[in-house]
């Protein structure tokens, strides 16, 4: 079952990787993650350690997604062809960042993307059909534009009007620093929660899949009852800390004992 298609139904969580290597990817995707999300923004990750990353992804029967640099819309097209079923595009702040980040992900009429799925027809476990391919691509990839600032939130409902624009993904740290004008950066803002919860409501009205990063797990039960079916949480630095942090403690408990 696709991603789009899973979405419909369910609250997925995905992973997030900022570490380039394939190993550290595999261990990552064995987790019980519902996919895994590759940063190229602010993670590590290039074109080759996406290339190599993903089939690490697949293998374990995870969603994989790739979070592209901004306005790396080339990059966008580039991960599909690696086997990526979805891409971000962080900083979509105009309906013309998103009819170009929607032309590279989608083939035409819909939009531009250049034939070439040669790595993605192997590892998707997708027919590899090339007419097949070329009929389903569209409706199985998705295109998630990143809303993050308040010039993205000006024309938000212009930007979920693109054609082959799927899905947001609220970005809540450049989001605070958007609506503090500058003063504070704070993914837990409560003064940003109404417009946050407005974001996902006016994507749902408008047919489209809304998503989030999260920082603080806790809040996920509350991002849902606004709308949220994707949320990102859980990086490698994340997870060791929490994880460290809970061994560390059962040792002491023990040694108190």
């Amino acid at each position: 079952m696709t991603l789009r298609d899973r979405l419909q139904s369910e609250t997925l969580i995905s992973a997030w990787s900022g570490i380039p290597d394939a190993l550290t990817v595999e261990l990552l995707a064995s987790q019980p993650f519902d996919a895994v999300t590759l940063d190229m923004q602010h993670g590590g990750h290039d074109e080759a350690s996406v290339l190599r990353s993903l089939p690490m992804i697949l293998g374990q029967q995870k969603h994989a997604l790739v979070r592209i640099p901004v306005g790396r819309f080339d990059m966008a097209s580039r991960a599909l062809d690696f086997g990526a079923e979805a891409v971000i595009a962080p900083m979509i702040n105009s309906v013309a960042d998103a009819q170009a980040f929607a032309a590279a992900m989608k083939y035409p009429p819909l939009g531009e993307r250049s034939w070439g799925p040669t790595f993605a027809a192997g590892r998707s476990g997708r027919p590899s059909d090339p007419q097949v391919w070329l009929e389903n691509s569209n409706a199985d990839t998705l295109a998630i534009a990143m809303i993050e600032t308040r010039r993205a939130l000006d024309v938000l409902d212009d930007i979920l009007a693109v054609d082959g624009i799927d899905a947001i993904l609220v970005g809540p740290s450049d989001f605070s620093i958007a609506w503090t004008n500058g003063a504070t950066v704070d993914p837990v803002l409560d003064d940003m929660m109404t417009a946050i919860a407005d974001i996902a409501q006016r994507a749902g009205d408008a047919g489209k899949l809304a998503s989030i990063f999260v920082v603080d797990p806790g809040l996920c039960g509350r991002y849902r009852a606004m709308g949220y079916r994707l949320m990102a949480c859980g990086t490698e630095g994340s997870l060791m800390r929490f994880g460290a942090a809970a061994t560390l403690n059962a040792i002491k408990t023990s040694l108190q004992g």
